[in-house]
């Protein structure tokens, strides 16, 4: 470690990212097994089947909703101990689906869960992560939800090969009994609110659970998050269309393992260039990637489309999150990030439906074209709402270090030194 360099892999950060890996895994592998169970223990239709796997986020929008404005008022610990005690209750109730209504209600409440789960460590490693190093952090914390993302699918559709769904669920429960026992051992600093400062977060106000500081970030999340939609929702659906089922399989496997090999290296660009030197890359690698795959006629186009997804999508799904952190003062933390992720959720959970009519009109090569487009629409957003204002007075971070000085100076709030912090 460099001489004065701030320590990074403390206690609280390694268990914060573990967590979130656990519960990023439960997700994927029961998202891609779901509906196969719905349609061949329920007898589901395609639509209801459909149903029951996107309802969760549903439940996860909703959670973030309120978590974000919860975690700054109570604290990301004993918010991250609610969130566990209900995904906890909720798996073990996938072991009771008599019928739809049933498994649909449990997804909810899981999806639910998941939300006030992810939120919370989401803020907590905003928290104990050196402000020297948040780019490299974040993007460290990042890998957990890539290395979910590439292994949760293949153990989904690996065990539901070899045992029942019954023995998943156990393993789920057993997997969430970990993340328990996690978050008891994980000792930090938090921020410590006055009263004063509570009592200006009444719930009152829409301000209250959404962070307007980050609207410029949230509307850009959006158009990312619909943009990516489009390979999420219909890969397997395309490549079946295209004769390269087998190279739409791996698609997702080197994503993952670009994001993997990428992230940590992108974290120190971001920390030591600034944001812009990331950013205004993966718009372009996103478009790239979309564009490969709307004419691919080989394999390795496909497999070169998720190599330039992953820079694209992958890089932005955590440096954006690391962006937010920045532009709000330290007790709006957990707002913003949730804020932030409501907006990934709307694009990723709407732009299926919406596409999926496209789809029928335009065909998938057109689909895909206007997806493109939309990422480039999301460069040309962020250059004028962001990147162009970055050091100037108008500059969101700059106004935020501001606020967060008066606050600190005038009512006396408490901001964790994570020098002191990283002793945990």
């Amino acid at each position: 470690m460099e001489a004065g360099k701030e320590k990074l892999w403390t206690l609280p950060f390694v268990l914060d990212t573990v967590i979130n890996l656990l519960v990023f895994l439960i997700y994927y592998l029961l998202i891609v097994i779901i509906a196969v169970v719905a349609k061949d223990s329920l007898h589901a239709t395609s639509s209801q089947a459909g149903l029951a796997v996107g309802i969760y986020i549903i439940g996860t929008v909703v959670a973030r909703i309120f978590a974000g404005r919860f975690v700054s008022t109570l604290g990301g610990r004993k918010v991250l101990y609610v969130g566990l005690g209900i995904y906890l209750i909720s798996t073990i109730l996938y072991f009771y689906i008599p019928n739809l209504v049933v498994l649909d209600t449990i997804r909810f409440i899981n999806g639910f869960a998941y939300g006030i789960t992810s939120t919370a460590t989401s803020t907590i490693v905003a928290s104990v992560i050196p402000k020297s190093r948040r780019g490299e952090g974040i993007n460290y914390y990042g890998l957990s939800t890539s290395l979910a993302a590439a292994i949760g699918p293949f153990l989904g559709i690996f065990l539901l090969s070899i045992t029942n769904f019954d023995m998943i669920i156990a393993l789920c429960v057993c997997l969430v009994i970990l993340c328990v026992i996690g978050a008891f051992l994980m000792k930090y600093e938090e921020p410590k609110l006055s009263e004063a400062l509570i009592k200006e977060e009444s719930g009152r106000r829409i301000s209250d659970y959404l962070e307007p500081r980050v609207n410029s970030i949230t509307l850009i999340s959006i158009l990312v998050g619909f943009a990516y939609s489009g390979i999420l929702g219909f890969m397997a659906s395309y490549t079946r269309e295209i004769n390269m089922v087998q190279a739409g399989t791996w698609f997702f496997v080197v994503y993952a393992v670009i994001i993997t090999l990428t992230r940590p290296s992108l974290g120190l660009i971001f920390d030591r260039k600034g944001e812009n030197y990331v950013l205004y890359p993966c718009f372009i690698s996103l478009a790239i990637g979309i564009l490969l795959l709307a004419f691919a006629d080989a394999s390795w186009m496909i497999l070169l489309s998720a190599l330039f997804v992953g820079l694209g999508y992958g890089t932005y799904m955590s440096n954006g999150q690391a962006v937010v952190v920045k532009m709000v003062p330290f007790h709006r933390i957990g707002i913003a990030t949730s804020t932030y992720f409501i907006a990934l959720d709307i694009g990723l959970g709407f732009g299926p439906y919406v596409l999926g009519g496209v789809k029928e009109l335009i065909g998938f090569t057109n689909m895909f074209l206007l997806t493109a487009a939309i990422a480039i629409v999301a460069f040309i957003c962020y250059h004028f709402l962001y990147g162009r204002l970055i050091g100037t007075p108008n500059d969101p971070a700059l106004k935020a270090q501001k606020e967060e000085m008066e606050i600190r100076n005038e009512k006396g709030e408490f901001v964790p030194d994570h020098s002191v912090a990283s002793a945990h």
